[in-house]
């Protein structure tokens, strides 16, 4: 079902809720408003769930990589403590913790990129299918009411042939005659059941 037509749904059943006496609240079914929002639930395109798992990987490579220059920053400052005579060895240290940070966040906002090009070729091939499968229903739709239409003047057309041949036949009996014989064939006639 059409995600934004459960929308329209949801709109419609607080639209037709009933107003609270004071204040802006509604009294809404909760049955319906459920059973709605696990139609949603369901609805949801799996490009969007996976669209979700790739933000969530991207999140926990990048906590790795932040856990993982902290880390490297501790060492580095634990290092540079231990040899505060060494100068050189504190800077290089110091350097060497700049580098890695430098390095984990280009990868993250590399990582970051990556997943938020692949969310967005994954939306639009979801609403690209969602359009094709819209027009694909108006295609079906529309041949089978091109379908009902040839078949409905068909069934006009015999009708109309039949109307003729009686009219016919009728202009051939005494109008007397025709008068009695349609009034008994009227009695005799079932009533149409609908």
């Amino acid at each position: 079902m059409d995600i934004l037509h459960l929308i329209d749904r949801l709109e419609e059943l607080v639209a037709e809720a009933r107003r609270m006496p004071i204040g802006q609240g509604v009294v809404v079914d909760r049955r319906r408003l459920l059973e709605l929002v696990d139609q949603m639930r369901s609805s949801v395109p799996w490009e969007v769930r996976e669209a979700e798992q790739i933000v969530a990987e991207r999140d926990a490579v990048m906590e790795e990589a932040r856990r993982e220059a902290e880390g490297v920053l501790h060492r580095a400052e634990m290092e540079a403590q231990e040899r505060l005579e060494e100068t050189a060895l504190v800077q290089a240290a110091e350097r060497e913790a700049e580098a890695v940070i430098d390095r984990a966040e280009t990868r993250s906002q590399t990582m970051l990129d990556e997943a938020q090009a692949q969310v967005q070729t994954r939306l639009r091939q979801a609403e690209q299918a969602a359009t094709n499968q819209m027009d694909e229903a108006d295609r079906y739709a529309l041949e089978m009411l091109r379908r009902l239409d040839a078949q409905l003047s068909a069934f006009a057309s015999t009708v109309r042939s039949g109307i003729g041949a009686l009219e016919e036949r009728a202009g051939d009996a005494l109008p007397s005659q025709l008068t009695d014989e349609a009034y008994e064939a009227d009695e005799e006639r079932e009533p149409v059941q609908t």
